[in-house]
């Protein structure tokens, strides 16, 4: 037990530091180019904190258990939207760029509704549908570049910090691919060693796959998101947070279902159906709407939608422990 709970330590700290630089080299790189804190979040700095979901998932689907790609996925997205956003909104609730949420939100439901679709109607993920997922990313990075080079940026909701104000291009870059991988890394000693612990603490298998396995993917979100939040740059969190939702349907799920196809999970059941289709896809779009519609519509976020997110994610929880 000692050696998990010290390669644990080791994780939390490569986490903390890795978020740091990320943070830091993200948004020198947003000041350097006059570009939205939101739309750097929701492209850079979103997939390099969904790697851990890409290496968890491709893993899993390469070694028969597509189960839990597809839970680690929907998972994801739930934890993001309910506790880091929500943790964020609730902390330093503030107004958004609608112009700039409005892409990812719009892939963000598109790539939702083909998830869905499929689940509920064959419950197969073919090689077809990840190539799909796949030409979804791609369009998306190739619209939100030239919505980058189209629309200089607006102020950031903070005053830009000196350091990165005059950060040289090659320091930002090298700060984010080593944070990213500082994440990816912490990310992977967590998930891996909290396993080990949670098991020798008797917690059930299903439970870990079903929301230690998410929320632990999830850590570089979250620590982006604080570390964000301490920075003064809650734009980037946000932007972040639905980037990273986006990925984990197109991207973590396209790659992980082109290498190796499944179906999905039937362990849990609730009145004779996937559990899946009953509460956790429900849910997801419950709570991502709950996020971006009256971003959207007001231009601004409010306490009271970090607040209610949360309780979500708490019934959430406590609804998976109990089955």
């Amino acid at each position: 037990m000692l050696v998990p709970v010290l390669l644990f330590a080791v994780g939390l700290v490569c986490l903390i530091k890795g978020g740091d630089w990320f943070v830091d080299g993200a948004t020198a790189l947003a000041r350097r180019f006059r570009l939205p804190e939101l739309l750097i979040g929701a492209t850079v700095v979103s997939i390099g904190t969904t790697l851990p979901e890409v290496m968890v998932s491709t893993t899993s689907a390469l070694s028969g258990h597509g189960e839990i790609a597809y839970g680690n996925a929907v998972g994801s997205v739930i934890c993001n939207t309910a506790l880091i956003a929500a943790l964020t909104v609730a902390v330093r609730p503030g107004g958004v760029d609608k112009s700039a949420l409005k892409t990812p939100v719009c892939f963000f439901f598109a790539a939702a509704a083909l998830f869905a679709g499929v689940a509920y109607t064959t419950g197969y993920f073919s090689r077809t549908i990840g190539f799909a997922m796949l030409a979804l990313f791609v369009i998306y990075m190739v619209l939100t570049v030239r919505q980058m080079k189209g629309q200089p940026a607006a102020p950031a909701d903070a005053e830009p910090e000196e350091d990165a104000k005059d950060m040289p291009l090659w320091k930002a870059l090298v700060l984010l691919v080593i944070g990213a991988a500082l994440i990816a890394v912490g990310a992977r000693l967590l998930v891996d060693n909290g396993t080990l612990i949670a098991q020798a603490l008797g917690v059930p298998e299903s439970v870990i796959a079903l929301t230690f396995v998410a929320l632990g993917t999830s850590l570089p979100e979250l620590v982006t998101a604080i570390t964000s939040l301490a920075k003064g740059h809650s734009a980037l969190s946000l932007g972040n947070v639905i980037g990273a939702n986006l990925f984990n349907l197109v991207l973590v799920c396209g790659v992980s279902v082109s290498l190796s196809p499944f179906g999905i999970p039937q362990g849990s059941m609730i009145a004779g159906r996937s559990a899946s289709l009953v509460m956790d896809l429900p849910v997801m779009f419950a709570v991502m709407l709950l996020l971006t519609v009256p971003a959207l519509i007001r231009g601004k976020l409010a306490r009271w939608q970090g607040v209610t997110l949360l309780c979500v994610y708490a019934a959430f929880c406590t609804v998976q422990f109990m089955m």
